[in-house]
């Protein structure tokens, strides 16, 4: 049986249609990733999800459970970490954890031990006695997870759980869940961050509330029409803007400090980007072929998109 199936399902605000006939499926102890750009759609998608909002068409399944009419006992089969998680700033990390699981009506018998393992898990034994609100934004996130653990769900739902976090601290919030998957825990993350979708056992591209594609990430790089020379110079700006305008054909990108051009003929195309550049007096420290990213890509699609 599948953890998650969705059939076309529709969420409409008015006019505005924020997810539109998704239709996906995630197996169970898949650790899977809903990827798009803020506004794409990815928590109304995880509030239909988790019960907590009806879809305007379609259906979804989590875990056998149909969303909209068994929303009630749904909620013992997951735990959901929404991007505000409410943590009470005003106790400890340990009453916090108690009273989520008041709210999940866990027996006192083996509460502690429960609780006691959720700390180790997570790195925070030491800060039991620590006001949640003096914690720092990853040892919060942390905190989180645990109290969204804390009733042993079959599926956990993230919306972009490391958001604002720090690098060593999404390294470890990474760590963690994927010890969630060796013990069986279904994991479905909404992220904007591409380098964590290549983390996902499946992703899902989602723009303007439609899935665009859904693969591994390896055969999601196979989407790509075309190769990907990456440029190095020390002006990727005045550089992009300059390429964009005189090399007819390709699709020119910004990466950080340097350039990623798509092309059908690397070959051809190579020497005419260090022609137009060094024409125009732009240094070219290199260009070389690369293997395609997540976001080469998602903006790759998303121009396909765009030209339809």
């Amino acid at each position: 049986m599948d953890a998650i199936i969705t059939d076309n399902l529709t969420k409409r605000f008015g006019t505005l249609t924020a997810v539109g006939g998704l239709t996906l499926s995630v197996a169970q102890g898949e650790l899977f990733g809903l990827v798009g750009s803020d506004g794409a759609g990815k928590t109304t998608t995880m509030r239909m999800l988790t019960g907590i909002m009806d879809p305007t068409e379609g259906a979804a399944r989590v875990m056998g459970r149909h969303t909209v009419r068994e929303a009630e006992p749904l909620k013992e089969e997951i735990g959901y970490m929404s991007q505000r998680f409410g943590l009470y700033p005003d106790l400890t990390v340990l009453e916090n954890l108690h009273f989520y699981a008041d709210i999940y009506g866990l027996p006192w018998r083996g509460r502690d031990e429960k609780i006691s393992r959720l700390l180790s898990f997570s790195n925070l034994t030491p800060f039991g006695k620590r006001l949640a609100g003096n914690l720092s934004g990853g040892m919060k996130q942390k905190l989180g997870l645990a109290c969204a653990l804390i009733h042993t769900p079959k599926v956990l739902f993230l919306d972009e759980p490391t958001n604002g976090v720090d690098p060593v601290s999404r390294r470890d919030f990474w760590r963690i869940l994927y010890q969630l998957l060796r013990e069986g825990v279904t994991v479905f993350v909404a992220t904007a961050y591409l380098d964590e979708a290549d983390r996902c056992n499946r992703v899902g591209l989602i723009h303007r509330g439609r899935l665009l594609a859904c693969d591994t990430p390896d055969n999601l790089r196979g989407l790509m029409d075309g190769t990907i020379l990456e440029v190095l110079t020390p002006a990727p700006r005045r550089a992009a803007l300059l390429l964009r305008e005189r090399l007819e054909g390709e699709s020119v990108g910004i990466f950080g400090d340097r350039l990623h051009v798509v092309t059908r003929d690397a070959a051809e195309a190579g020497p005419a980007i260090k022609a137009i550049m060094e024409g125009a007096g732009v240094t070219v420290q290199s260009i070389r072929p690369i293997e395609p990213s997540l976001e080469d890509v998602l903006v790759s699609v998303l121009s396909g998109e765009a030209t339809q």
